[in-house]
């Protein structure tokens, strides 16, 4: 990584300057490698005579001229990315001639060549820091300023910026932006193939729509979908919020080899373009496109208008975002269960970084920008939005929304702290937050309740508690408000339904609920019901039978999901045996009704399998699955969500002659199941699998592809070759990994079948070699691409005490940076809790 911009610098750089505006203008014609870029900034600085540093990486710089003088241009240091500036005036003009570089990493200008076509494609991806990859810039969020960019392209290409332009040929000028954050100035450029619409109010003024793609994908391109969850948001959006949509138009695009979920340009949204779904998916990938969809429309108002002044409150932007996403899905759209979704698959991934070693408070410490970048965790985004799902139910939902458009009102095309938030929402509630903030947003860790109660002869209670407990590290005891809720089992029907509910306060590690005393002890006790505090949740030795028993016979989905997400917990914590957690999912699975859990709970499943069974049980648990998982695909409603989802992870899970046999027909045609289309994606799942296993291998892949020489195609290829089990395949996935030629994608691809879970034997080898590389490829990577090899690669299924002692010695011998400890004790972590899992489940035997 090329620089790495400290607080502290930042901080005095903003004290220093005010940045009016930005004229960017590009070439995108000059070559394969690198295009032209020269930027002109005009800006003040509070201190004349004083110095600083203006940023830009990978770059060739040929001209630098200040305030009408010219500098020399050796005076560029590339390996910090940064360009002196000394003897400052009070009003300043810097003119940067330079040639920079594209990039394969998706950082900076990513150029992607589509194998179906040839044709190039180009986008941006500038958070946290990298607009200075492709013009020169103070890249920090709180130097706004005004851009005005000008771009020289192909003849046919669309050419998309954060501002409406037009082109004349091939040159292309876009209008100034508003007050805007380095990091979210955009542009995507290439023959993408374009939708357009509109959004329109009441009043009869439009927000134009975009939606792009490109044009190998346009068939598969389901933009009308797409509009009306966009259309849905902003009408939603504009009504809580009191504030109209900031900008002048609205373009969404799909883009290749994307390194997240999306990213908040403003009026240009990215997206990754497996949202773009050329095969069939069940509904709970459309549940997910749209929350995503709705994520970032939320911070064209949360991010963009108003933006976190440091990157300490990154957790601000996500967690707001991924609460008012959920909230606008549960209210606007056709997807009114989405908290269930929330519940069962946001908090999931909150509570596991959360008991990680690497867990932190809400409100992080970021000294940098290397650890802002490992720092796009559960922690950010999940736990962060369960907690303003909490403050909203402790201040009142009108109070929270009041207080919100009083802070958009007041901050907007500004910068923020916190406490600029929680000013607004104590001013409209009439509640001090500063206890609030300090047990929720700046302690660590997740604390675990438990019901705990007795009872008399005729079953009724005659004591009932909410036991609180935190681990030792982070002892922090919480304030929560919960629910308590008590299923029967319904005569007749046989379905647990709720019998009674109380909410109250819990504080402190005991809190008695006289509520329920004289109360028939019902089937099942279920402590936080209705998921209205962030908690782990025990079950009693009682309610776990009623589980056991019939999990599915649960009627409503929330606290069928949450029963889910507390076995799946007990699991990971070594409390029930990986064993017993499977026979749960098989024998309950047929009462969920929600996709999105069902598809959760089976790949979990598959992982406790892999990583949490004794490994003389593995074999037979992923036979166990297979079996039920191969019934119930026969089962299930032809064509249905459900029977697509099942094969899906029977695919994952066979082993044996027979259940190949079905996966290998599936492939050739020779078997058939009803209804279901076996199309491109799932062939691919159904190759990896029979590649896994050795019932197939490079003659197979190679066919696959002829069959679907495309991007994707290309993508699973790689990770099918990776999958092949031999140790020539995996030395020769090592080397194109270690040796960091391959697209981003690719790479990914790649390292995914590497690591296969059933091949942990092939793997023990590139132990000891990940820890002679990681250390090198950490230091002259990019930060992504570094990150990915850090966490992708690491020895995780390799679970033995040897791998842990590896990891000591690594941390204590080289003393790595922060950032890159913090994976190396997050990998040593998964290890040490496999280790406890596989204990208690061969105990269990």
């Amino acid at each position: 990584m090329a620089g790495n911009l400290t607080r502290d610098e930042a901080r005095e750089r903003a004290r220093l300057l005010t940045v009016d505006a930005y004229a960017v203008e590009l070439d995108l014609t000059t070559g394969e490698e690198r295009f032209g870029s020269t930027t002109v900034i005009r800006f003040g600085c509070a201190e004349p005579g004083a110095s600083t540093f203006v940023d830009l990486h990978g770059a060739v710089v040929r001209e630098v001229t200040l305030n009408g003088t010219a500098l020399d241009p050796a005076s560029y240091d590339a390996g910090k990315g940064r360009i002196p500036l000394p003897s400052l005036a009070a009003s300043n003009e810097l003119r940067v001639v330079a040639d920079c570089a594209y990039s394969r990493s998706g950082e900076g200008l990513h150029r992607f060549v589509d194998p179906v076509d040839q044709s190039v494609y180009l986008y941006t991806q500038f958070e946290t820091a990298d607009a200075h990859r492709m013009y020169t810039c103070f890249d920090q969020p709180d130097l706004k300023a005004a851009f005005e960019l000008g771009v020289t392209a192909p003849e046919g290409w669309q050419v998309v910026t954060n501002a409406e332009g037009s082109a004349s040929g091939g040159t292309w000028r876009f209008r100034p932006t508003p007050q805007v954050s380095t990091y979210i100035t955009a542009l995507v450029a290439g023959p993408y193939h374009a939708v357009t619409g509109e959004y329109r109010r009441e009043d009869g003024t439009v927000i134009p729509l975009g939606v792009f793609c490109r044009a190998s994908l346009a068939e598969h391109l389901d933009a009308d979908a797409i509009m009306d969850v966009t259309r849905q948001g902003f009408a939603f959006f504009e009504e809580v919020f009191d504030q109209r949509y900031p900008f002048s138009k609205y373009d969404q695009l799909f883009v290749p080899e994307f390194n997240a979920g999306a990213m908040e340009n403003a009026g240009c949204v990215t997206y990754l373009e497996d949202y773009v779904f050329r095969s069939r998916v069940t509904d709970a990938a459309y549940e997910r496109r749209a929350e995503t969809i709705l994520h970032e429309m939320a911070h064209m108002w949360f991010g963009d208008l108003v933006t976190m002044r440091w990157w300490d409150d990154l957790w601000l932007n996500e967690s707001f975002a991924t609460y008012m996403s959920v909230l606008c899905q549960a209210e606007a759209t056709k997807w009114t269960g989405s908290w269930t979704t929330f519940a069962n698959l946001m908090k999931a991934w909150a509570y596991r970084q959360d008991q990680l070693p690497s867990t932190h408070p809400i409100s992080a410490d970021i000294p940098d920008i290397r650890a802002v970048e490992v720092n796009f965790d559960g922690i950010t985004y999940a736990k962060g939005a369960s907690v303003l799902k909490q403050l909203v139910a402790y201040v009142g939902r009108d109070n929270f929304l009041e207080g919100v458009r009083r802070y958009f009102r007041r901050h907007a095309w500004g910068n923020t702290v916190l406490a600029d938030l929680l000013d607004a929402l104590e001013e409209t509630s009439g509640r001090d937050l500063t206890s609030w903030s300090k047990e929720w947003l700046e302690t660590a860790g997740v604390n675990t309740l438990r019901p705990a109660y007795e009872v008399d002869a005729d079953g009724n209670f005659t004591s009932f508690a909410v036991l609180q407990e935190a681990k030792a590290e982070y002892p922090t005891l919480r304030s929560h408000r919960v629910a308590v809720g008590l299923y029967d089992r319904e005569a007749g029907s046989g379905g647990l339904v709720r019998r009674e509910r109380v909410e109250l306060d819990v504080v402190g590690a005991r809190t008695e609920v006289p509520a329920l005393i004289g109360q028939k002890r019902p089937d099942l006790v279920l402590v936080n019901d209705d998921d209205l505090t962030y908690a782990k949740i025990r079950l009693d030795e009682h309610s776990q039978r009623t589980l056991v028993e019939g999990i599915g016979d649960i009627k409503d989905g929330l606290p069928r999901a949450l029963c889910w997400s507390a076995a799946w917990d007990m699991t990971r914590d070594a409390e029930m045996a990986t064993r017993d957690y499977v026979r749960l999912v098989i024998s309950g699975i047929r009462g969920v009704t929600d996709i999105s859990v069902a598809q959760t709970l089976l790949r979990q499943t598959r992982t406790a399998v892999q990583q949490y069974a004794a490994p003389e049980w593995r074999v037979e648990g992923l036979r166990l699955m297979a079996g039920a998982l191969r019934e119930l695909a026969e089962e299930a409603a032809a064509g249905s969500d459900f029977q697509l989802a099942y094969v899906q992870a029977f695919a994952g899970a066979a082993v044996d002659g027979g259940d190949l046999d079905l996966l290998a027909g599936l492939l050739d045609g020779s078997r058939v199941l009803e209804g279901l289309k076996v199309d491109t994606e799932l062939r691919w799942t159904l190759l990896r699998r029979l590649v896994v296993t050795g019932r197939a291998g490079e003659a197979e892949i190679a066919a696959e592809l002829e069959r679907d020489p495309t991007a994707a195609g290309e993508r699973h290829a790689a990770a099918c070759r990776a999958a092949i089990p031999t140790a020539d395949a995996k030395a020769a996935a090592w080397a194109a990994v270690i040796g960091g030629k391959l697209p981003n994608a690719v790479f990914r691809a790649t390292l995914g079948g590497f690591v296969e879970p059933d091949q942990a034997e092939l793997l023990v080898p590139y132990a000891d070699r990940y820890f002679a590389e990681v250390g090198r490829i950490w230091d002259e990577w990019s930060s992504d691409m570094s990150q990915t090899f850090a966490e992708t690669a690491y020895p995780f299924l390799v679970v033995e005490q040897s791998t842990i002692d590896r990891t000591e010695s690594y941390i204590a011998e080289h003393r790595p940076p922060a950032a890159l400890e913090r994976l190396l004790s997050e990998g040593r972590d998964g290890v040490a809790r496999a280790l406890r899992a596989r204990a208690k489940d061969a105990a269990s035997a």
